[in-house]
């Protein structure tokens, strides 16, 4: 599903050179779960940004599917990723001026779908995530747990091949972090394939395979559990 080959990030000013990313290979087959480790600044974001089309490598190949999606212009890449990726952030990315429905609406209104399409689709999702009763309400009305079950369903209600999280559990405690987990793992049960960049091991044993990075580079690679394509 995606392959990546001798993938480069390099940041450069007049001054310095960082380079981010260093000459990474990776293959992430469909419906994996993938957990990406590592110390801050060692191009975990960097990675997940690439992958998600926020933001355009330096160098190497990046394959999504059949199309190579590394080279592809800041308009091309939003067109691409609408309705192929979604994003479940840390900091949960909702617009505090829309309700929640509206809020997971959003995608559904980037891709033209029907107002009947929309609505039947965004109640299944907040119905799926147990967020219904809350469906009038606006971000800053819940709790963190339940405004990531928001961010959730905006992330799913379009239907991505991939969700992409970055430290999905970082802003809750315990209970509503393993409530998140639950539900990217029970995701990942029907098909869909999850990449998620986390500090916490406890969180990255849910994943098939926890991918670790130091400076730029993969070290380690640690296969949790067999996955069968």
């Amino acid at each position: 599903m995606i392959k990546i080959k001798e993938l480069r990030k390099v940041y450069s000013t007049d001054e310095v050179e960082t380079t981010a990313i260093n000459d990474i290979d990776l293959t992430i087959e469909k419906g994996e779960f993938i957990a990406i480790m590592g110390p801050s600044g060692c191009g975990k974001s960097t990675l997940l940004n690439i992958l998600g089309l926020l933001d355009s490598p330096s160098g190497g190949e990046y394959h999504f599917g059949n199309n190579e999606v590394g080279n592809l212009s800041e308009k091309e890449r939003v067109k691409f990723r609408k309705g192929a990726i979604g994003f479940v952030f840390q900091s949960f990315n909702l617009i505090d001026e829309l309700t929640v429905f509206e809020n997971v609406e959003l995608p559904l209104l980037y891709l033209r779908i029907p107002s009947d399409e929309r609505k039947k689709r965004v109640e299944e999702v907040l119905e799926r995530m147990n967020i219904m009763h809350r469906r009038n309400h606006f971000p800053q009305q819940l709790s963190g747990g339940q405004q990531q079950r928001v961010a959730i369903s905006r992330a799913i209600v379009a239907k991505p091949q991939i969700i992409l999280a970055d430290e999905p559990t970082g802003n809750l405690d315990s209970l509503n972090g393993e409530e998140v987990m639950q539900l990217l793992t029970e995701l990942n049960a029907d098909g869909t394939t999850i990449i998620m960049v986390t500090h916490s091991p406890y969180d990255a044993n849910y994943a098939h395979r926890i991918i670790n990075l130091f400076d730029g580079q993969v070290v380690t690679e640690t296969v949790k559990e067999a996955f069968h394509v």
